[in-house]
């Protein structure tokens, strides 16, 4: 037996019937969001694993050369670093191109850096020394506004060093860098815990003071990196250098300067060299360039993880 509607329970009324309408509706719309989210992350995931990957297998470019002859370039701009643009790593492998090629009349190193790793530099002079040698092709090194310390390692394997009247040369010295809150730990009544295997672990930390004997330490290995340098710089400029007291005691000259100690050649720019001295005047840059799928994959995974570097280098020995 049906009931009548005026025996229909209130649940069953029509608002009731809309309300649970608008419910089901509501709850579907949003499942349809969720689902709609979790395919947008999941392409985001693919995305990344995609660039990522064609990041790790692609490899660095440099601009084809040209059928004919021409001056090969190779750019060396920045601080002088493992993981920076001028790196034993980025730099080496357009070198060595740069020698090979048979249209390359010589090879040219334009260099505006203020400087770097002591290694870095060391690893780049030894291997273009060694090219030289091997292709017995001339190498020049072009000065923009900065060739210092580090950067002149690199520039004193060059046949010739050219530069601006107002180019910055020189900086042929050593140093390491930090910093001491002992005083202020003590007035803050902090106290440093740290445990070492070693008398010496800790060495350079800046909340323990440095002993005498530290000191001495450290000085005695700057000086030997420093001598390193020195012989590295009469090694590639032999009798050309002027030596005064001061050339070798970490100042810096202006490109005129520079002249008349002998750190420098000539004073010139890069088209000048390629067109006067190479006589080569078409330019092609050998230097290898970050693909695009490398500069997005640093995008996506370097900042995660530059901070932790940063606070794990410390102290770090350079030529600047």
């Amino acid at each position: 037996m049906t009931p009548s509607e005026d025996q229909l329970p209130a649940a069953a009324s029509p608002a009731w019937s809309a309300t649970a309408e608008r419910l089901a509706r509501d709850l579907l719309n949003e499942r349809r969001s969720e689902r709609r989210w979790r395919i947008f992350f999941r392409l985001v995931w693919l995305l990344v694993f995609i660039v990522v990957a064609f990041a790790l297998l692609a490899t660095r470019t440099h601009n084809a050369a040209p059928t004919g002859p021409h001056t090969a370039l190779i750019e060396v701009r920045g601080e002088i670093a493992a993981n920076a643009e001028a790196s034993a790593e980025n730099l080496l492998p357009g070198i060595r191109s740069a020698f090979e090629a048979a249209d390359a009349r010589a090879v040219v190193l334009r260099i505006n850096s203020p400087g770097g790793s002591p290694v870095q530099a060391g690893i780049i002079n030894d291997e273009i020394r060694r090219l030289k040698k091997l292709h017995n092709k001339k190498v020049y090194a072009v000065v923009e506004e900065s060739c210092a310390s580090g950067a002149y390692y690199i520039a004193v394997a060059a046949d010739e060093i050219y530069a601006d009247k107002a180019s910055v040369v020189g900086s042929i010295g050593v140093l390491m860098d930090s910093f001491g809150v002992t005083g202020l730990m003590d007035k803050l009544g902090v106290e440093r815990r740290l445990l070492t295997a070693g008398e010496n672990k800790g060495i350079g930390d800046p909340f323990l003071p440095l002993t005498d004997k530290q000191r001495g330490y450290i000085q005695a290995t700057l000086d030997q990196i420093h001598q390193q340098f020195i012989s590295v710089v009469k090694q590639g400029r032999g009798q050309r250098l002027k030596e005064t007291p001061e050339m070798f005691s970490g100042l810096f000259w202006n490109g005129e300067q520079a002249l008349a100690m002998g750190l420098v050649d000539h004073l010139g720019n890069l088209d000048f060299v390629a067109r006067e001295v190479v006589k080569a005047e078409e330019l092609v840059d050998y230097t290898p360039k970050e693909n695009v799928a490398e500069r997005l994959a640093k995008r996506f995974g370097a900042a995660a993880g530059a901070g932790a570097v940063k606070a794990v280098q410390g102290a770090a020995t350079t030529l600047r």
